[in-house]
């Protein structure tokens, strides 16, 4: 083999580490699932946090290297696809059928509802808009679970907020990609370091929550979920502050 084709072959198995790496959020989604079945719903959620954290830099590392055009055999956003599912979707279906105290008829149906309308948002190819949001709201069900979980209301009001979501997955309008969504930016990356801190918060220390930190974990929460439906319906102006 020549030198070139060894450097190829060297480069080729560093760029398929990056893949390898997507692949570690199978790991952490079984790990997560490991955790719910023996009830340790803290852990379910550290799981699933180390999850999204590897499912938000794979991405910009397999995009700076262009995975995509260097190792056509392998599709990445298939396997970013798959993963996603679990940690998004059918593990936080987990979470909301059985961790949230609802009876089991209830947490069964609310919990097939966000199985199933995830699983088709997931086929929308209408997802993404041209300013890098989401049309519908994208499945972070991860995100509505674990504020579910650490706030805990009642019943009736996990069901609304369980159809709500649901129902905005098929309608038009949009959700805020917190990175990639450049309009009111750095607002929004600082309440999503603030969302961050609150569930890490809660993650970290005994029940219950302190006032603050479920407030804050609130505000935080709501901005993420309506920011980009309040910049929908607002003008766009050439030279607005950020």
């Amino acid at each position: 083999m020549s030198f070139g084709g060894e450097a190829a072959v060297i480069g080729s198995r560093r760029l398929f580490a990056i893949h390898l790496f997507t692949a570690t959020g199978a790991a952490l989604a079984l790990l997560s699932v490991l955790a719910a079945w023996q009830g340790d719903w803290r852990a379910t959620f550290v799981w699933l946090g180390i999850a999204l954290i590897v499912d938000g830099i794979d991405g910009p590392i397999a995009r700076r290297f262009k995975v995509r055009e260097r190792l056509p055999k392998w599709d990445g956003a298939a396997l970013d696809f798959v993963i996603d599912y679990a940690t998004y979707v059918f593990i936080p279906a987990l979470v909301i059928a059985l961790g949230l105290h609802l009876s089991t008829l209830l947490g069964a149906v609310l919990g097939v509802i966000v199985a199933v309308t995830g699983a088709l948002y997931f086929a929308d190819t209408r997802m993404k808009q041209p300013d890098n949001s989401f049309r519908g709201f994208p499945a972070v069900w991860n995100m509505a679970a674990f504020v579910m979980f650490a706030l805990m209301p009642s019943p009736a009001v996990i069901t609304i907020v369980v159809i709500a979501l649901a129902a905005l997955t098929f309608l038009p309008v949009n959700f805020v990609h917190p990175v990639r969504v450049v309009r009111w930016r750095p607002l929004t990356l600082a309440m999503l370091a603030g969302w961050l801190v609150a569930s890490s918060w809660f993650l970290l220390t005994e029940p219950p929550l302190s006032a603050g930190i479920k407030t804050l974990l609130i505000v935080t929460s709501l901005y993420l979920l309506c920011v980009s439906g309040v910049q929908q319906m607002l003008p766009r102006r050439p030279k607005a502050g950020f």
